[in-house]
């Protein structure tokens, strides 16, 4: 089968690779669509590696080539033996992370508690190791698929990204914070939510919240570019342009003074560690969803820590497994997705319809001013 192999930092090549055979507890897919998600972006220029041995050493792309593609939507088109819920032909939808369920193992401390993603023998397609989906075919555990009826291809790829956000969402609700979006006392409210980005992310994270948990206070998105401000405004939030204004003050205008009480990171950008003592309100929550921040000195967070943030990091969609051993969380991103609650369509502004127009996607049509999020649409049967 054709594959975009990413052979080196910046250097990936449409290649012949071997199709690996599903096991009888796997499912072989064709690959239906496939969405280029930041983290992707920051393997492709070295700003990120999740790929390492049993000691913990990063393995590099130059000693094992890794093919890219986490979000994405497939149809069978071989199932293993011993699956008898999934058959050639039906349309699924996929988490890429392998957890207990998918190893059919005893589950681990992390995937008795749902939290797949921290599973003691965790790997993930296109990100760890593991094939992704930038290739004709990839092999799955038919645990991880999740069955769909019809859809558009570029939509249902992208309920893995929401899926993340619902997750994001969920382990903030479940921390103890000082200020929460549904307080027991009002004066513990969240009445501002500052988001750093207005890419994919961060316009889901503005959905969500409006759209998912109701939020009805003041959402800040701070992007430069006019197109995803207009989208983040489209969407219920108040558009801040942190290149044109100073964002401290543009916080502290609308917030009265007060500040944010939860701000998210959702561009990876590394100069808002910086920015956040002065749009942080004091023991505030802060969500660092964003990957990348390459060129920061960590002394940037000297001045977070002294507002004693309650800060997390959350990853991937984990969130606990229906009696089937599906992931919950992608069932419920993706109940989103199909009652229309949550659009993820509307801002994929860049369609790809080949493996071939893959490494220039990579390689820099994603900085395009008019760029937002990029679908592969490789098959529509």
């Amino acid at each position: 089968m054709r594959a975009a192999v990413l052979v080196a930092p910046g250097h990936m090549h449409v290649r012949d690779v071997p199709v690996a055979p599903p096991g009888p507890t796997e499912v072989l897919l064709r690959v239906g669509a496939v969405g280029l998600c930041g983290t992707d972006f920051h393997i492709f220029s070295g700003h990120g590696n999740y790929h390492s041995d049993a000691s913990g050493r990063l393995i590099p792309l130059e000693e094992s080539p890794q093919i890219l593609g986490h979000e994405f939507v497939g149809v069978i088109e071989e199932a293993g033996l011993r699956v008898s819920d999934l058959k050639p032909g039906d349309l699924v939808v996929v988490d890429q992370g392998r957890n207990c369920f998918s190893h059919g193992r005893p589950l681990c401390e992390y995937c008795v508690t749902g939290d797949s993603h921290q599973c003691a023998y965790y790997d993930e397609h296109g990100i760890t190791g593991l094939p992704g989906a930038l290739a004709e075919f990839v092999t799955v555990p038919a645990v991880n698929a999740i069955r769909v009826e019809a859809g558009s291809r570029s939509r249902l790829a992208l309920t893995e990204p929401l899926a993340c956000i619902v997750h994001s969402c969920d382990l903030v609700e479940r921390a103890t914070t000082r200020y929460r979006l549904r307080p027991e006392h009002p004066d513990h409210r969240v009445r501002a939510v500052l988001i750093f980005g207005g890419g994919p992310a961060g316009l889901l994270f503005t959905q969500y919240l409006r759209n998912g948990l109701g939020f009805d206070g003041q959402i800040i998105v701070s992007e430069p570019s006019q197109l995803k401000r207009g989208f983040a405004e489209r969407y219920g939030a108040t558009a801040v342009d942190p290149s044109t204004v100073d964002l401290s003050a543009a916080v502290a205008e609308l917030t009265g003074g007060r500040r944010a009480e939860y701000a998210i990171d959702a561009s990876g950008a590394g100069a808002i560690f910086s920015q956040l003592p002065s749009v942080l309100r004091k023991q505030g929550t802060f969500l660092l969803y964003g990957h990348g921040h390459a060129g920061v000195d960590l002394s940037a967070l000297n001045n977070v820590q002294f507002l004693e943030p309650t800060l997390l990091s959350p990853v991937g969609a984990s969130g606990g497994f229906e009696p089937d051993g599906r992931p919950t969380t992608y069932r419920r991103a993706l109940g989103l997705i199909e009652t229309g609650r949550i659009d993820v369509e509307s801002f994929v502004t860049h369609r790809y319809h080949s493996l071939d127009e893959v490494p220039a996607a990579f390689a820099g049509a994603h900085h395009a001013p008019d760029y937002i999020k990029g679908v592969v649409e490789l098959s529509t049967t």
